[in-house]
């Protein structure tokens, strides 16, 4: 049974530090098992049950005191979880979408029990898209809702469940007969559902972005949400806490490149032929490459947290009742941008790491090309150059970012 709040949450919440001071110890424990988690392809089920027990999930709910973390203070929380392993991290992307769109601003309701399960530790995954797809924006789901008695039935099949594997409950976009959205939120254990691990991607590969299956699911009225002006999917630019997360955790990757970069520079007791130096750490033009990894670390967190600022005055929005949809666009505009050259700094890294030593720095066994395959395989969720053309076209004609789903 999950744990209430009062005996998982942070104190104090709102205060971003504290939390990664309480929490920091924590991911570096993650840490300590990521590489090999990784090459031997060991699901972490023990590290998010930490994570669950220390109330992370939980961190933008709000409490009688105050409103939670800012999505500043979440996202560079995840920048630190995303060094540590960005596998654990990535399995929380989904989650913290959920409980952003329908559960944390919850005061009645299905929604007030799934915030409840949420504060006592409860995670959420998702299932969205499907592979049949083919048409560009605004897909209707071939996952059908099709009413039954004083409630609903699902059935489909979807794909990139992220997270799913290792949560509670999940929520499954699917159209009814007369081709009305809708988001479904059931228990994952439900009957009929089966969440299968063969994701097969080069990089994050132990966050079971597999298949989910739902075979004659029941699904009771009240875990039904239907889309409309203003709530859930309906609202102006949802997505994009789900996207900026996503850059959070490769701005991640590229803290956890310099960090091993140092490692592998202070641990090196040999030195290439004809160096510079006779210590690797004295040497100049590695220190150089040291550097350019940090600079890049540094400026992948400055862009992630330049574009939860903007997040921020779109939650306050929300927080008072008001959906601003320009406050909405600027920041789906800013998460755009910090996409753009958080991949391009974090992907680099992941190459320039190897200059830092020879040819034992490939070896199998330090697993090192990780941080260049996670960060790549990141990078795709949402093609930078479609990103690209959407910002230049705002830049020449005022055309505004899509405003739903994924672009």
């Amino acid at each position: 049974m999950n744990k209430p709040l009062d005996a998982l949450a942070l104190r104090p919440p709102a205060d971003g530090e504290a939390a990664l001071a309480r929490l920091q110890p924590l991911f570096d424990r993650i840490e300590e098992g990521a590489a090999e988690r990784e090459r031997e392809r060991i699901l972490p089920f023990a590290e998010v049950a930490l994570l669950r027990e220390a109330g992370y999930g939980a961190l933008r709910l709000p409490r009688p005191d105050d409103a939670g973390l800012t999505f500043r203070q979440l996202l560079k929380i995840v920048i630190r979880l995303a060094a540590a392993d960005s596998n654990v991290a990535h399995i929380f992307r989904n989650h913290f979408s959920v409980n952003e769109i329908y559960v944390r601003r919850a005061r009645e309701g299905q929604g007030l029990r799934w915030q409840e399960a949420v504060a006592g530790g409860a995670i959420f995954g998702l299932g969205n898209i499907e592979l049949g797809s083919r048409s560009a924006g605004g897909v209707l789901p071939s996952t059908t809702l099709t009413p039954d008695g004083d409630g609903f039935r699902l059935d489909g099949t979807k794909y990139y469940t992220t997270g799913t594997l290792y949560a509670d409950y999940m929520l499954v976009r699917a159209a009814t007969p007369d081709e009305r959205l809708a988001s479904v939120i059931i228990p994952v254990a439900r009957e009929g559902i089966e969440i299968v691990d063969d994701w097969d991607g080069v990089g994050q590969r132990l966050t079971a972005s597999g298949t989910g299956h739902f075979r004659n699911v029941r699904a009771e009225a009240a875990e039904v949400v239907f889309d409309a002006d203003g709530i859930g999917y309906g609202l102006a630019y949802s997505n994009t806490l789900a996207q900026l997360y996503v850059t959070a955790i490769v701005a991640g990757i590229a803290r956890a490149v310099l960090n091993d970069a140092r490692r592998l520079l202070l641990g090196r007791s040999r030195t290439f032929y004809y160096a510079t130096a006779e210590r690797p750490a004295e040497d100049p033009l590695l220190l150089q490459v040291l550097g350019d990894l940090a600079t890049d670390a540094f400026a992948a967190e400055a862009a992630v947290l330049a574009a939860a600022e903007a997040l921020d005055a779109v939650g306050a929005a929300r927080d008072s009742g008001r959906d601003d949809e320009s406050l909405a666009h600027e920041a789906a505009l800013a998460a755009a941008k910090a996409k753009l050259i958080v991949d391009e700094l974090a992907i680099r890294a992941g190459g320039r790491l190897f200059d830092l030593a020879g040819a034992s720095a490939a070896s199998r066994a330090r697993n090192l090309d990780r941080h260049w395959r996670n960060a790549r395989t990141l990078a795709t969720h949402n093609p930078g150059v479609t990103k690209a053309a959407a910002i230049g076209a705002f830049e020449a004609n005022g055309t505004k970012l899509p405003a739903k789903g994924f672009f």
